[in-house]
């Protein structure tokens, strides 16, 4: 019996093409249309770059067995701290405008200036920044965009998880 779900190395390939389409959407929406990526922004870019690395490697090596459910897990890894980043953006996005945070500095001046955990917690707590929404598409806003993404990512590491292995 034949399975309607791609070989685990097809499937990898389809997962990377869609980071790469949806870095190439916003790097498009950064270049071209000007939208300057809140820190939040980036912190899903990195999610989705981590990803994308973990397909692109799984796809070249293209493992058997339990090497398929390792790539599948740190796809899953990804996926979710990208979602979780994702979801606090959106949260902030639908703040009432009174409980917005204050902007604070940029990323690359706090990168600079505090250590990386600090950086982590400023970034995650949010500003007034990362609550504006400049962009929307049938609805949704750009972290929700992000979100449904990291969801398709996380279905597809699911299933290389879950999947049956060969014998």
């Amino acid at each position: 019996m034949t399975s309607i779900i791609p070989a685990p190395r097809q499937l990898n390939l389809l997962a990377l093409l869609a980071c790469l389409a949806a870095m190439a959407g916003a790097l498009y929406l950064q270049h071209v249309d000007g939208l300057e990526p809140c820190p939040l922004c980036i912190f899903q870019r990195v999610g989705v770059i981590a990803a994308a690395v973990v397909l692109l490697v799984a796809t070249l090596h293209g493992p058997k067995g339990v090497g398929v459910r390792i790539y599948g897990l740190l796809t899953a890894l990804a996926a979710i701290g990208g979602g979780a980043v994702a979801i606090r953006h959106i949260w902030l996005q639908n703040l009432p405008p009174d409980q917005v945070p204050a902007c604070g500095p940029g990323l690359e001046y706090m990168l600079d200036v505090f250590p990386l955990q600090n950086v982590l917690q400023q970034v995650l707590a949010g500003s007034g920044e990362c609550a504006e929404m400049d962009w929307s598409f049938l609805g949704l806003s750009l972290p929700a965009w992000s979100l449904v993404v990291f969801a398709g990512l996380l279905v597809v590491a699911l299933i290389q998880l879950f999947r049956p292995l060969p014998r």
